[in-house]
């Protein structure tokens, strides 16, 4: 039997805002409904009662600013622009009065979604993986330490394709906020520095095409743009 020699590639990396360091990347963790305008827009009753997590993998980041590749099989490429909280330390079964210790920093990040695939797969009662997990599904910017801007808990969040407005909400609208989504979380998975979490996008998602550019902006941490190659 013939055995292949396959390297692992690197660990994928994010920069940090305002210096050289870089923030090496282990889990993506996502929720989704979790502002109630999306909700409705997804044909979803907005409520707080069981939230609703998937992942994607580690390796389906890219860096912003910068060009974020089309996915094959999709012809419904969506945006969805989202807060991202990165993590310093993690565990298991953290108090949400002390979640907020575990976060290193946040970052403007978009979870891309091939929507034709996702609604098949919802229409048949199965995993949304093929919808959500695929290369290049998670562009985000640096990431902004704690120490530089604190927890952001309200404040505008915004996706313009170009140059026209399509997604704007307000932090403080999240359902589930950050502290309780880490202490969510860290109940079902052990969690470890170097998580991501994407925090849910507010109404107003949209198809993307070859060629788009865009610009998402969140109040305290600035702008990030890119396009789609």
């Amino acid at each position: 039997m013939t055995r292949l020699a396959v390297a692992a590639p690197p660990a994928p990396e994010l920069a940090i805002a305002g210096g050289s360091e870089r923030f090496p990347v282990h889990r993506i963790y996502c929720i989704g409904r979790n502002y109630a305008e999306h909700a409705r827009e997804m044909g979803a009753v907005p409520d707080k009662g069981t939230p609703v997590f998937f992942l994607k993998p580690a390796d389906s980041v890219v860096a912003l600013p910068g060009p974020v590749a089309y996915p094959p099989a999709t012809t419904d490429l969506h945006h969805e622009v989202e807060l991202v909280v990165a993590l310093a330390r993690g565990g298991r079964d953290i108090a949400q009065a002390e979640a907020l210790d575990c976060v290193y920093g946040y970052a403007i990040g978009l979870d891309l979604t091939r929507r034709d695939l996702q609604a098949a797969a919802k229409a048949k009662g199965l995993p949304w993986d093929t919808g959500k997990s695929f290369e290049q599904a998670a562009p985000i910017g640096p990431i902004h330490p704690v120490a530089a801007v604190g927890h952001p808990g309200s404040g505008a969040i915004t996706l313009e394709v170009n140059g026209q407005p399509r997604q704007h909400g307000d932090l403080a609208d999240l359902l589930f906020p950050v502290a309780e989504i880490i202490a969510l979380l860290s109940r079902l998975f052990t969690l470890a520095p170097g998580d991501l979490i994407f925090t849910g996008t507010p109404a107003g998602v949209g198809p993307l095409q070859p060629g788009d550019r865009f610009v998402a902006r969140i109040d305290g941490l600035g702008e990030v743009a890119g396009s789609i190659a």
